[in-house]
């Protein structure tokens, strides 16, 4: 885990071996279908009803009440805080990724590799800027990686369960790392009390080839919603 490029920053240092248990990925991003069968679920989720607390006023912004924009049923849904992530998660019987396992799943099977397909930027392979679409794309428009998963890279940054600490990777421990927390079970019982920022991670369609590599780790507070920030959930059984 970590970078191994001549780009890695310093908060993606030291390269380090992790072991995690088995997990079940979302093969796609959540998208604006999805998102809006939850908030007619949970109508304290509605972009008119979410606690102030827990965004930063971009919540859904493109959003017309609890509609998506035409069209976009299949594109991930974005403009979601980390807390309405969560609540989304544990409303399906899921939750956030780790870090660790958010990366592992990115790789899907190939070790030290900047992408999930191999070294070399390719806008045949994600929706990014260089690729100029201007847009998100319908998940599953690329080809997945090595474990099934699309947009592993590309289309929207996803938020994970970690408190940021660049730091980390430094004092991280092999099993099951995670951040903030001894375990899953407390973010999901409490992310509702949650203050400390959260770590985003994959680029987004509107970055370049940097910002997409595997282990680039950025940090942003739990309510920020903007446009960039999706997810994915997962499970164990």
């Amino acid at each position: 885990m970590g970078g191994r490029d001549r780009e890695a920053e310093a908060n993606e240092l030291p390269v380090h071996t992790v072991d995690i248990d088995a997990f079940y990925m979302d093969t796609h991003e959540v998208t604006n279908l999805e998102y809006q069968k939850f908030i007619l679920a949970k109508p304290n989720w509605q972009k008119d009803w979410i606690k102030d607390r827990f965004h930063d006023r971009a919540y859904l912004v493109h959003w017309n009440g609890k509609n998506y924009p035409r069209g976009y049923a299949d594109h991930p849904v974005r403009y979601v805080s980390w807390y309405a992530a969560m609540a989304y998660a544990r409303w399906a019987g899921k939750r956030l990724p780790t870090e660790a396992e958010w990366e592992y799943a990115a790789r899907g099977g190939l070790e030290a590799k900047k992408y999930p397909w191999g070294d070399v930027p390719d806008t045949t392979k994600a929706n990014y800027t260089s690729g100029n679409p201007g847009d998100t794309t319908p998940v599953g428009k690329y080809l997945p990686n090595g474990y099934g998963l699309y947009d592993m890279t590309g289309n929207v940054a996803e938020w994970c369960l970690d408190k940021y600490d660049k730091d980390f990777y430094s004092r991280s421990p092999r099993e099951n790392p995670l951040s903030g927390a001894d375990n899953v079970n407390w973010f999901i019982g409490n992310f509702t009390r949650v203050e400390t920022t959260r770590v985003l991670r994959d680029g987004y369609w509107h970055h370049d080839p940097m910002w997409l590599r595997i282990s680039f780790r950025r940090s942003f507070s739990p309510s920020d919603s903007f446009g960039k920030c999706g997810f994915r959930c997962v499970r164990v059984q």
